[in-house]
């Protein structure tokens, strides 16, 4: 038997299915894509651009989009600034699905796709960096710098929201909801022209140097950590670093007396 042969024909008949095929490989590879957190990251920004583009008139709103901007310890990046006479609007954008419980003081919220249950950080405190950066670049006061964050995909609020929580939809209605104005018209020019010169390039360095510094603190959060001791105030006992299950403080962290039930006392953490 001619092996050589043999091989040869399959290696053949191989190379021909795949000429044949050959227009699947990029769905393929398209259909992988898709599913990434990077993809739908951009899905998301690209809806929440487009509505801030086809429903916010462009003479009273200047639309500034993806901004990194330099930290004492690395970048921040910003889905989208909205610079208008009524304030600064700094938007960040979340494509997830499922139910979405949460309040604006609980560190962590949680999303729930049928028996999955995952954690991810408060939006709320991840745009408040973006808020207090961009206040330290800018020469306005911070109550005039507003957090909106945006939930695009098909995701329900399963607690209540903060106002400047929304859908897609309600980002534009949240914007225009402000009336009262703060700058004039040299005063916004004033501010785009500060984000626009104060904002690294745009480009793939920029990208990739953002990416490897929240790569350095997810790592550093999932570092293992010291186990801090807190004795009970009113007993002297032990305390037990507890999570409150029920009630508006779900989710929240707290200290707690080893001795409960006959030591109630409870510290915040």
């Amino acid at each position: 038997m001619d092996y050589n042969s043999m091989l040869s024909g399959i290696v053949e008949g191989l190379l021909r299915t795949a000429l044949q095929w050959w227009y699947l490989f990029p769905i393929l590879i398209l259909g992988l894509i898709v599913k990434t957190p990077w993809f739908k990251g951009k899905a998301g920004e690209f809806l929440v651009n487009f509505l801030l583009s086809k429903f916010m008139d462009k003479n009273k709103y200047h639309l500034i989009k993806n901004v990194t901007l330099p930290t004492d310890d690395g970048t921040t990046q910003i889905d989208h600034i909205v610079v208008s006479q009524f304030g600064v609007f700094v938007i960040e954008t979340k494509n997830m699905k499922g139910w979405i419980f949460g309040t604006a003081k609980q560190k962590q919220w949680t999303q729930k796709i049928f028996r999955y249950s995952g954690k991810f950080q408060n939006p709320l405190h991840q745009n408040y960096k973006h808020t207090q950066t961009l206040a330290g670049c800018l020469d306005v006061p911070s109550e005039y710098i507003y957090s909106v964050v945006v939930f695009v995909g098909d995701s329900t609020f399963k607690t209540k929201m903060p106002d400047n929580v929304t859908y897609a939809r309600g980002c534009v209605a949240y914007i225009k909801s402000k009336k009262e104005l703060h700058f004039t018209e040299d005063k916004i020019t004033e501010i785009v022209t500060a984000i626009e010169e104060g904002r690294l390039s745009r480009g793939l360095k920029t990208n990739l140097q953002h990416i490897k510094h929240v790569k350095v603190i997810v790592e550093a959060k999932q570092a293992p950590k010291v186990i801090e001791e807190k004795t009970c105030p009113k007993c002297g006992t032990l305390m037990i670093l507890r999570e409150a299950k029920k009630g508006k403080n779900a989710g929240n962290q707290f200290w707690g007396c080893s001795n409960f039930p006959q030591c109630r006392t409870v510290v915040d953490h």
